[in-house]
């Protein structure tokens, strides 16, 4: 039977409704359901066709500048403790207050910040501890590095509390998600940033400054992924608190962690400011591995008995995505497959092409890549204004190389200038949407279906995110 793409979207349902709000702790540890509701076709008003007008435009919108922006976590584990790190290296920021289920996790982060006089208040054992962090009236900023399923919820009501948002990736796990991000942002005027490290990377930097310049012409195709074998993280213990991603890879299937090859090219082709996406199309092919693994491990742990016998992710996923304006994007997921790490970050043009995996990163103007010396001058001669302000500063930090301590320090330096913030909440919907959207399509026989528009058409006016740093930059280092 034929089904034309336009109508799937209607029929099917992205709203996660088993969400045991009540009982959510913020380590994945309450009643939070990972079942995939994301497939189910029931009939109604779908959340990619919400009626109605933008309520207020967040992109390029510039929030009254603080001082100091005052900052409380949610989320100290891993890489929420990383986050606290970085931050307590950054003037004009003070730290007042960190929670997690575990109050090991909030003494360390207390004492990693009291050395530079902070002097934060620690939230711990109880699952609703981070509501009471959130509705504090003295915080501006709200850092949330927990579970998926929990980083709506939390940025939601963190907005409403009247407080700024940063929350990790992928900022929601559904469609209905996404556009509760959106509508909250924009009804409480409070930035909802997804901290997408990857944009702030060396290489996308340089390819985002060189597009900006037209070294590649019109920007035509781009090519992001994930891929990065995590096994060994995944079925451990201690890495992802009570099995969390585990869970998330034994009950979905499709691009499930889409963001990190996404962003850097939906900036560098102006995804959401000048274009939009129109359409995806998703394939995933089967498990071979995880599976086994699971079983292997249960053969002599009980605690994996839970995973033997799901049907966990394909090991590689593969979506292609079409531009309102006839461009192409492809995105790859991989998890599972024992290959080198790589984000791809392909970028083409009708005059250039840059492409950064396998490294070292390459630029090309014809048929044959840049020699490494046409690369390093072209390097020096359009270093982006960032990495030459803080750049040196960044990599002694450290954070992936530095690019995590980019991503703070400009986030912090634009909300103490009053600026805006280089990611939108658009950004953090569009960019988290492909998700369910690939777990539909892969579903559906890989049938294509239609993106959302978060910001109801304003794509057409929105302007470029301003790399230039003629603004700001005053907020110091404390290395």
């Amino acid at each position: 039977m034929h089904h034309d793409r336009r109508d799937f979207i209607k029929k099917a349902g992205f709203g996660v409704t088993s969400l045991g709000m009540a009982g959510m702790g913020i380590n994945g540890s309450g009643t939070a359901d990972f079942s995939s509701e994301v497939l189910s076709d029931r009939v109604g008003q779908h959340a990619g066709h919400r009626a109605g007008a933008q309520q207020f435009n967040m992109c390029n919108y510039a929030a009254p500048k603080l001082e100091t922006v005052r900052i409380g976590f949610i989320g100290v584990g891993n890489r929420g403790m990383a986050a606290v790190e970085r931050m307590n290296k950054i003037a004009g920021v003070e730290i007042k207050a960190v929670c997690d289920l575990r109050e090991s996790k909030v003494n360390e982060a207390i004492q990693l910040t009291a050395r530079n006089g902070h002097k934060p208040q620690g939230y711990h054992t109880d699952p609703n501890a981070w509501k009471k962090l959130c509705e504090r009236t003295d915080l501006d900023l709200i850092y949330i590095v927990t579970p998926w399923a929990l980083h709506t919820p939390m940025a939601v009501f963190a907005m409403n509390h009247g407080k700024h948002v940063c929350v990790e990736v992928p900022a929601a796990k559904t469609i209905d998600e996404c556009w509760e991000l959106v509508e909250t942002s924009e009804k409480t005027r409070r930035h909802c940033m997804m901290t997408e490290n990857c944009c702030y990377d060396f290489a996308e930097l340089l390819t985002l400054n060189l597009a900006r310049q037209g070294f590649f012409g019109e920007i035509t195709h781009a090519e992001g992924a994930y891929i990065h074998n995590l096994q060994e993280y995944v079925f451990d213990k201690e890495r992802f608190y009570q099995f969390w991603e585990l869970k998330e890879l034994s009950q979905r299937t499709g691009n499930l962690y889409p963001t990190h090859g996404l962003g850097p090219i939906c900036q560098v082709m102006n995804i959401n400011r000048g274009d939009a996406m129109d359409y995806l199309v998703s394939m995933s092919n089967n498990d071979f591995v995880m599976a086994g693994t699971a079983r292997r491990l249960a053969s002599s742990d009980a605690d994996f008995k839970p995973f033997v016998g799901k049907p966990f992710n394909g090991m590689m996923n593969t979506s292609t995505i079409r531009t309102k304006k006839g461009k192409t994007i492809m995105v790859q997921f991989d998890v599972a497959s024992p290959r080198p790490y790589s984000r791809i970050q392909l970028v083409s043009g009708t005059k250039g092409a840059a492409l950064k995996y396998p490294e070292p990163a390459r630029i090309a103007k014809g048929h044959e890549w840049l020699s490494p010396e046409e690369y390093q001058t072209l390097e020096r001669q359009h270093t982006p204004p960032i990495v030459k302000k803080i750049g040196e500063a960044a990599k002694q930090v450290g954070g992936h190389g530095g690019m995590d301590f980019l991503m703070d320090w400009r986030t912090i330096d634009c909300l103490r200038n009053g600026l805006p913030l280089d990611q939108d909440v658009y950004d953090a919907a569009l960019w988290s949407s492909v998700g369910p959207l690939s777990e539909w399509s892969v579903s559906h026989r890989s049938n294509s279906i239609d993106v959302p528009d978060f910001t109801r058409g304003a794509w057409k006016t929105n302007m470029p995110i301003d790399i230039s740093m003629e603004k700001g930059g005053t907020t110091g280092v404390r290395l």
